[in-house]
C-alpha cells in the first residue's frame, strides 16, 4: 500500500539506496513509476505493506515502511532488494554497493569509493564539517535528523583523524 512518505510515522524502517551518479529527469520519471508500481503491490505473507518513498538529490532512493501496520519479512525484503537490483540493471547504476560514500561539495553531491574518501580525509580535502550522507540510519526519525550531517557527527568521523 503506497502512501505519501511524509505521512509515515517516525518509527518507520528506512532503506537508503545511493546511486553512483545522478539520474536524468527522464530516468527519474520512469523510476518513480516503477517504484509506485512496486510499493503498491509490496506485501508480506499476503498482507499489504504501508510504505512510501522519496528520491533526494536525483541520486538517493529512500523507501520507508510503517512496520506498525505490517512488518517486513525475509521474503518481502528479498523482493525489495530484487526490485532495486532490477533498477540497477535497467539504468546501469550502482545502488547497493555500501563501500562508497556520498558527500556534498558545495551544491553538488560527490560519490567516492570509501578508500578514495579516506585519502581525501587524510589530505584534508574533506573536513569534519563536510556534509556526508549517513545511509546507516534505520528509521525515519534518524533519517530526518542524522542522515545529512557533518562528517564529525557520523561514522565517517573515524577517517578524519
Amino acid at each position: 500500500m503506497l502512501v505519501d512518505f511524509n505521512t509515515l510515522p517516525d518509527t518507520s524502517k528506512v532503506w537508503i539506496y545511493q546511486a553512483n551518479r545522478s539520474f536524468s529527469s527522464d530516468e527519474l520519471e520512469d523510476i518513480e513509476k516503477k517504484i509506485n508500481n512496486f510499493l503498491e503491490q509490496w506485501t508480506a505473507h499476503g498482507a499489504d505493506l504501508k510504505s512510501g518513498y522519496e528520491i533526494k538529490y536525483k541520486r538517493f532512493i529512500v523507501i520507508g515502511l510503517d512496520q506498525g501496520t505490517n512488518a517486513a519479512t525475509g521474503c518481502s525484503i528479498d523482493a525489495s532488494v530484487h526490485f532495486i537490483q532490477e533498477l540497477e540493471k535497467l539504468y546501469a547504476v550502482d545502488l547497493i554497493d555500501r563501500m562508497n560514500v556520498s558527500f556534498k561539495q558545495g551544491e553538488f553531491v560527490a560519490y567516492k569509493a570509501l578508500n578514495d574518501f579516506k585519502k581525501m580525509a587524510k589530505n584534508k580535502s574533506v573536513s569534519p564539517n563536510t556534509i556526508v550522507f549517513n545511509n546507516l540510519v534505520t528509521n525515519i526519525a534518524e533519517y530526518r535528523t542524522n542522515w545529512e550531517v557533518p562528517a564529525k557527527d557520523s561514522w565517517h568521523n573515524r577517517f578524519l583523524n
